[in-house]
């Protein structure tokens, strides 16, 4: 029987309810129990899902490719459509998946006994390998965290960048993100690529692999776990067909994988992953984003085109105004694709789609998200840097966050966050002007709000609930926006930034998050 879609899903919903139904438990479950109760279960989840994914039950790359093997290829679209199911959003990015040419990745879970918390005993941890197989590159660049307590691979990272020298594999973990911890981080990084190194021959050695790392700031990486155990098994689940599994194993508290795909005209192709749910607001980089790709561009171009892309993405959002201490964002070429130099326009723009892309879903992904904030700035009196800062710092007022979770068109907050912003850092700059808009609706202009009338209200209202999202859904619904606008109608610059509301969940996951 030709397996199509519909049961390839229907397959995995009753294989899901039939294994792993004594496992499941809701997110309401989940904030009463303990936490060593929690990765425990968490633990018993993924042994359930990996040992389906060897036996081709779960999300099967074979099984999906040997039905759909086309529908790899597809790009994701410039705006998302909206989605029912977590099911139906899966497919869709299973679709738009395809990795670039001359790439392989592989993931595999394993657990460790944290030393910092014995008494939790056995945790969960999975690594992830992305994989040059027919050689190291030298078209790679990357933009790191500016937090001044930086992860141990943040450093390696770092010096492998300066060095100049190519790099053949990156290798990812999550749950512990080896930031300060006792003993030496950067060793225990270094070991890991060591492990990688030795078990592919890579010619390079350790020095061809960087590493990642997320999760739990202060505690030690289980280094020996990671490489005698985990990262074997993620070397033997190699594969080159997509990119989906990657990025579904980077995850943390993120609540689903985040995907982009875009395919040049010469058949080039760039497709980029992300993880991070909380602890966002960039500063020269995301959370963990990797973007890969098969066209020929170089060293220094790639460097340009990410640091410009990353400006205008990740580093125009905020979810909780907390800079992460492990913010990488990667860009790595197989050099598989000739690309001519006047194509160089078009990668750009496509790279440039995948990031802004990726920081959309990032946010919409966010640890309690109900509401993306779209806050569009124009006409700005200073530097398209101050008028992102001031973006930032509207999308990140507690108080606007409060009233744009509760639906309530407070719109005082939003002004008061203005004119602090201003009053802060361009107290000389002229205001009279200034015009803010919420949904279609102008609420303020000539220095007076613009609200008479309970049709006005609710109208504020409703453009706020039309937005709305669930707090801990598997999958964006829709796209939509809290759609914020402020024109100074005396400057030359503008800017973009989104945000998340403030919500009940995200105070739950977070004070749940180790303790």
């Amino acid at each position: 029987m030709k397996i199509t879609s519909k049961h390839f899903l229907l397959q995995i919903a009753l294989m899901e309810i039939s294994i792993c139904s004594v496992l499941a438990f809701t997110t309401q479950t989940r904030r009463a129990i303990n936490i060593r109760t929690y990765y425990q279960v968490s633990n018993a989840k993924e042994a359930c899902k990996y040992k389906q994914t060897k036996s081709k039950l779960f999300f099967s790359t074979a099984l999906y490719a040997s039905s759909s093997a086309t529908k790899y290829g597809k790009d994701t679209e410039l705006i998302l459509p909206n989605f029912e199911t977590k099911e139906e959003y899966y497919e869709y990015m299973m679709q738009a998946s395809a990795l670039p040419k001359g790439f392989q990745t592989g993931s595999a879970a394993g657990n460790f006994i944290p030393e910092e918390a014995p008494s939790m005993g056995a945790l969960p941890i999975k690594g992830t390998v992305i994989h040059l197989p027919d050689g190291p590159t030298d078209s790679w660049a990357a933009v790191f965290t500016q937090n001044k307590f930086p992860g141990s691979p943040i450093k390696v990272g770092r010096s492998r960048l300066t060095s100049g020298k190519p790099i053949q594999t990156i290798v990812i973990n999550n749950k512990i993100s080896n930031v300060c911890s006792g003993g030496d981080g950067v060793a225990n990084a270094e070991l890991v690529c060591k492990a990688v190194g030795d078990a592919l021959e890579l010619s390079g050695g350790a020095e061809s692999v960087l590493p990642s790392s997320t999760g739990v700031i202060g505690w030690r990486l289980p280094a020996k776990e990671l490489a005698e155990d985990v990262i074997p098994k993620a070397l033997e689940d190699l594969q080159s067909e997509t990119a989906f599994n990657t990025a579904r194993d980077i995850m943390t508290t993120d609540r689903y994988p985040k995907l982009r795909s875009k395919t040049i005209s010469n058949g080039a192709r760039i497709v980029g992953i992300a993880k991070g749910a909380g602890m966002i607001e960039p500063n020269m980089a995301t959370m963990l984003s990797y973007i890969m790709t098969d066209a020929t561009v170089s060293k220094s171009t790639l460097q340009s085109m990410l640091s410009n892309a990353v400006n205008k993405s990740f580093n125009s959002i905020s979810v909780d105004g907390d800079e992460s201490t492990s913010d990488t964002a990667v860009l790595i070429s197989s050099n598989k694709v000739e690309t001519s130099d006047d194509l160089l326009d078009e990668f750009r723009d496509a790279l440039e789609e995948v990031a802004c892309g990726l920081a959309c879903d990032l946010v919409r992904n966010g640890e309690g998200t109900g509401h993306v904030m779209r806050v569009k700035i124009a006409n700005f009196p200073g530097t398209n840097l101050e008028a992102r800062r001031l973006g930032r710092h509207i999308v990140n007022s507690p108080l606007f966050k409060c009233a744009v979770s509760g639906n309530d068109p407070n719109t005082g907050r939003l002004a008061g966050a203005i004119g602090s912003f201003m009053g802060k850092f361009k107290n000389d700059a002229d205001v009279s002007s200034v015009v803010m808009t919420l949904g279609d609706r102008v609420i303020f202009s000539n220095g007076k709000f613009v609200l008479e009338g309970d049709a006005v209200e609710k109208e504020l209202s409703d453009h706020m609930k039309d937005a709305q999202q669930g707090d801990a859904e598997e999958f964006p619904p829709h796209q939509k926006f809290v759609e914020i606008g402020i024109d100074f109608g005396n400057g030359s610059e503008s800017a973009t930034v989104l945000g998340s509301d403030l919500t009940n969940e995200y105070v739950a996951v977070n004070a749940d998050y180790r303790s």
